[in-house]
């Protein structure tokens, strides 16, 4: 190789960037100090600017094209070289490239809940998160602000900083929306849009950069208040409570009677479940009476309790004790006791209880 080839192997004839990343929005040309060659072709391709930089001053800017790299296309650079009557010779400048093209599905999410005075549940913690897009949009801002002498400027080295700019400007509009926390799915759009605003105006001026989209994906609230809301719309679905309470006794009944295998301990549990629906309906009849008459409330109803199987079950009033005969799960010999009685009694040998059990009529006369 002779003399001139090699100096012709030290000049760069040819400056571009072929970018394989998609986060990558500043990447600095490596000239590793060869010179470039007067007449050099700058290729900048579309998404992509190119800024010369030249003895740590910026000089000419450059649209995506094709460019030949000679004096009138270098107006600011030749007045900083000093070439008044255009140059010959090779030059020296860093070459930076800027990404304008949007940087998307980059993540933000609040850290730590955020508090809010909610008006239908009190004061409550909130978490969200979402995406946002980046891009470059005044590049000359962006290198002077933020990538210096970087030789290649990630999205990652700034994404805390917007991240956190993002939070804050979610928790300043969740705010002043005073929205409550049920509405606020119906209005994530609003909200968005608010923050990115607010963060576009922090960001472009300062840095050169803009925010074309950011989502709000989710805001959910404390696993304790979403279990009250699940509670909550369950019990809406049910309705009226106590007729849901008297349909699941009376499939509770339906099926212990179905199960013969259970012996004495179904009996006693169907019996509780009876005199507990007798007390229901007789509760439901009374507040209804009252409902219609406004009556006063009965006296106090005398403490019964009946013995099944070996176990007491009580106390019962006296007219769960007749629902409890007129379903026949008392009979007259069912043993009974209440305050008063100086030991257990068949029901059939209580005066208060004898007139419930219907007696067979005896036969009649002859015919004469």
């Amino acid at each position: 190789m002779g003399l001139f080839d090699k100096l012709r192997g030290e000049l760069v004839d040819i400056v571009e960037w072929i970018d394989h990343t998609s986060d990558t929005l500043v990447w600095r040309f490596p000239r590793y100090n060869n010179e470039i060659k007067n007449g050099a072709q700058l290729i900048v391709r579309p998404g992509q600017m190119a800024i010369l930089v030249l003895r740590g001053q910026l000089a000419d800017v450059f649209e995506p094209g094709a460019y030949q790299l000679a004096t009138q296309n270098l107006p600011i650079l030749s007045t900083l070289q000093g070439w008044k009557h255009g140059f010959e010779s090779p030059f020296k400048s860093e070459v930076y490239f800027v990404n304008t093209t949007q940087v998307t599905d980059l993540k933000w999410g609040t850290p730590n809940p955020i508090m809010l005075r909610d008006p239908d549940f009190g004061p409550i913690r909130l978490r969200a998160f979402g995406n946002f897009a980046l891009k470059a949009d005044d590049p000359t801002s962006l290198l002077k602000e933020l990538v210096g002498t970087d030789a290649s400027f990630e999205a990652d080295e700034i994404l805390e900083l917007l991240r956190s700019m993002i939070n804050t400007a979610f928790a300043e509009a969740l705010g002043k929306s005073e929205l409550a926390a049920l509405d606020l799915a119906a209005n994530y759009q609003v909200l968005a849009e608010k923050i990115r605003q607010d963060v576009i105006a922090r960001v472009d001026d300062e840095y050169g950069l803009n925010i074309p989209q950011l989502l709000i994906v989710n805001i959910s609230l404390p696993e304790e208040v979403e279990k009250a809301l699940d509670t909550r719309t369950s019990m809406s679905v049910i309705g009226d409570l106590g007729r849901f309470q008297q349909y699941q006794m009376g499939q509770a009944m339906t099926a212990a009677a179905e199960n013969p295998a259970g012996g004495g301990a179904s009996e006693g549990m169907g019996l509780g479940m009876g005199f507990a629906m007798a007390n229901q309906m007789m509760q439901g009849a009374g507040q209804a009476a009252g409902t219609a008459g406004a009556m006063p409330p009965p006296p106090p109803a005398a403490a019964w309790h009946v013995a099944v199987n070996g176990q007491t079950q009580g106390p019962f009033s006296i007219a769960q004790l007749a629902g409890g005969i007129a379903q026949g799960r008392i009979t007259a010999a069912t043993m009974v006791w209440m305050a008063g009685m100086n030991a257990w009694t068949p029901a059939g040998q209580v005066p208060q209880l004898a007139g419930q059990f219907s007696v067979a009529p005896p036969p009649p006369p002859p015919a004469s």
